[in-house]
């Protein structure tokens, strides 16, 4: 059970490191997709973008420092959820939201298998 969290930590942490990289550099499809599609300012995509990183770099550190697990995975779990409401309220329906969906579904397993591993460590 602990080397599947922590891989699964990695992996998610990985695909934040890529995902708040290509939102802080100003990506010319998720500045169109933040402004026209749905409807937020670029400054928002930057505070998105930040958010992801510094979680993405949170959860890689929370390999040794697992106390920082359940803030960076709450973090992006927030984040996902808002996601997945914006392509939804964007009329894209689940099929655009569905990434996001599995991404949220991610973090959580791993805020959930980090607690389980924490409340096997006290006993």
């Amino acid at each position: 059970m602990k080397w599947t969290v922590r891989i699964l930590q990695v992996l998610v942490g990985i695909g934040f490191l890529l995902s708040g990289f290509m939102k802080l550099s100003g990506d010319p499809t998720q500045v169109a997709a933040f402004n026209e599609i749905y409807g937020y300012g670029t400054g928002f995509m930057y505070v998105v973008g930040a958010i992801e990183l510094i979680s993405a770099v949170g959860l890689l550190l929370g390999v040794w420092k697992q106390k920082l697990i359940p803030v960076f995975s709450v973090a992006l779990v927030i984040v996902m959820a808002g996601a997945v409401v914006t392509h939804l309220q964007a009329g894209q329906g689940f099929g655009m939201a569905f990434v996001p969906f599995v991404f949220l579904v991610l973090c959580l397993l791993v805020f959930l298998g980090q607690r389980k591993l924490a409340a096997k460590a006290v006993q």
